[in-house]
């Protein structure tokens, strides 16, 4: 298993590894664009050639980030990848300056083992104002948000 930064290449996977839970209600689509768009921000776990799984980390503010589409194919559930993705995009927000990483999510369990806890979104104002309200959900988002301090 081995974890790095996508490249453009990966798009297309990124895609469907996100379409898959999105179509199950599980996470929220993105668009081919804005992977494109954000391929900076994005770890991928590959495994013999093939990846596997996939996270971001955006930056959204001078002290916070976000965490976004950590997706594993279903076939490797249990096997620790969503935890390693995390893991490097948490050193990865260390390392840049951060102070604190959040997401928005429906796997609330998932992170809260990894040192993140339960928030009210009215808490996260220049994420709700610049990404969110483009969202097909808002206002009504069903999503947890959780925040990680980094400190």
């Amino acid at each position: 298993m081995v974890i790095r930064k996508a490249k453009v290449e990966d798009v297309k996977r990124i895609k469907e590894l996100i379409d898959f839970w999105a179509e199950k209600g599980l996470m929220l689509a993105r668009s081919v664009n804005e992977l494109y768009e954000n391929i900076r921000d994005f770890w991928v776990c590959e495994e013999e050639g093939e990846i596997i799984g996939c996270a971001a980390l955006h930056i959204d503010w001078e002290d916070i980030g976000e965490v976004k589409s950590v997706a594993v194919d279903e076939r490797n559930h249990g096997e620790g990848v969503g935890t390693e993705l995390l893991k490097r995009c948490l050193a990865e927000a260390v390392e840049i300056g951060l102070k604190k990483v959040f997401v928005l999510t429906y796997k609330q369990d998932f992170f809260e083992k990894h040192r993140f806890k339960l928030i009210d979104k009215s808490l996260l104002p220049h994420k709700i104002w610049s990404e969110c309200i483009r969202c097909p959900k808002f206002p009504d988002c069903d999503e947890s948000a959780l925040i990680c301090d980094l400190g």
